[in-house]
């Protein structure tokens, strides 16, 4: 009998303690069950920002500009899902404006040279947002997105940089190297 008593107790305990091992892996995986997973998400996975207005998706939206008061050009994909030819109108700061053909059905590159949509100023420094607002033509509807200024201090944006608008160096020269060599002399 003593036998079997000590056979029940380690079997209770044994039972419980996967019981609570059990529950305590649950707890700690239920955490993809409680917070949304990333990839079930929508969002920019680039330097630009997103944005539907009717039929047309833009994608990958940024401004490329060397300065504020510099122009900026428009970079990024238009895509149109309507029958029809669309034009898109964007209204930048300080009155500039640029337009966009898409064909129907069809994709437009901001970043091929055929198809530059050059705003007369940026309205922003590198890395700030600026306010632009786009319409479609022909229709009523408007939005006005955020879109990221980048200048050309990486390499792959220093092309898109418009006529005019190289950026204008900031801080101190340095010492020229005769003026660093007269200072060691002393």
């Amino acid at each position: 009998m003593r036998f079997t008593a000590m056979t029940r107790a380690k079997g209770s305990k044994l039972a419980l303690t996967a019981g609570a091992l059990a529950l305590g892996l649950a707890t700690m995986t239920g955490c993809g069950y409680i917070n949304s997973q990333q990839t079930s998400e929508m969002y920019a996975a680039s330097d630009g920002v997103h944005a539907d207005l009717g039929p047309l998706q833009l994608r990958n939206m940024l401004i490329v500009s060397g300065g504020e008061d510099k122009p900026g050009r428009l970079l990024g994909a238009v895509y149109n899902s309507s029958s029809q030819d669309v034009k898109l109108t964007v209204n930048g700061a300080a009155g500039s404006q640029t337009q966009v053909s898409v064909k129907a059905n069809s994709s437009t590159l901001l970043n091929d040279s055929t198809d530059e949509a050059i705003l007369s100023t940026s309205g922003g420094i590198a890395g700030s947002l600026v306010d632009v607002k786009v319409s479609e033509d022909g229709t009523s509807v408007n939005k006005t997105v955020r879109v990221p200024v980048l200048d050309g201090t990486l390499a792959e944006y220093k092309p898109y940089l418009p006529a005019g608008s190289e950026p204008t160096p900031s801080g101190s020269p340095s010492p020229s190297p005769s003026a660093t060599a007269t200072g060691a002399a002393h």
